[in-house]
């Protein structure tokens, strides 16, 4: 697994950042089933970068904790089968199955961690997840499928031994 890791801001979270998100991302494929390595874009920023990343991408001008940019479209969540016959998912040099980019609003992180009650680590750790599954064909659009990612995202942080 690659991870391109680029972190921006003032803010510094106080925690290995890099070597979490590197164990999070596998733990989390592992789960999922994904068959390939993978590469991963993660970038860590603040608030008002995050806010204009927001308004230009999905029209909503404010800041949010995570954004998930899927480079596939799943036939339906953690199906992989089908990238046997797409070329056009796989890194030309690395081979490596290209999910996608994660942007994480640090000061989300802190906020959020203090609002919830549980540890920078915790929420950090579980943005990650959340976005990953968004990388591999998950969402919550409906009661259905925020159902099945609520236990597949549980699922992953007992196997990391990150709880609340």
């Amino acid at each position: 697994m690659t991870l391109y890791f680029e972190e921006e801001g003032e803010l510094t979270l106080p925690l290995e950042c890099r070597k979490i998100a590197e164990e999070v991302i596998e733990t989390a494929l592992d789960l999922t089933g994904c068959p390939y390595e993978a590469e991963v874009n993660l970038l860590l920023t603040m608030d008002a970068q995050i806010q204009e990343m927001n308004a230009e991408f999905r029209g909503i001008d404010r800041a949010t904790d995570v954004l998930s940019f899927p480079m596939i479209e799943y036939p339906a969540p953690g199906e992989f089968n089908f990238l046997e016959e797409r070329e056009d998912c796989f890194d030309p040099e690395s081979g490596e199955l290209s999910l996608g980019d994660i942007v994480i609003s640090k000061e989300k992180v802190v906020a959020q961690a203090r609002e919830y009650g549980h540890s920078v680590l915790r929420e950090y750790a579980f943005l990650i997840v959340h976005s990953i599954l968004h990388l591999t064909g998950y969402d919550h659009m409906d009661d259905m499928e925020r159902h099945e990612m609520e236990v597949k995202q549980d699922d992953i942080m007992k196997c990391l031994n990150i709880l609340r």
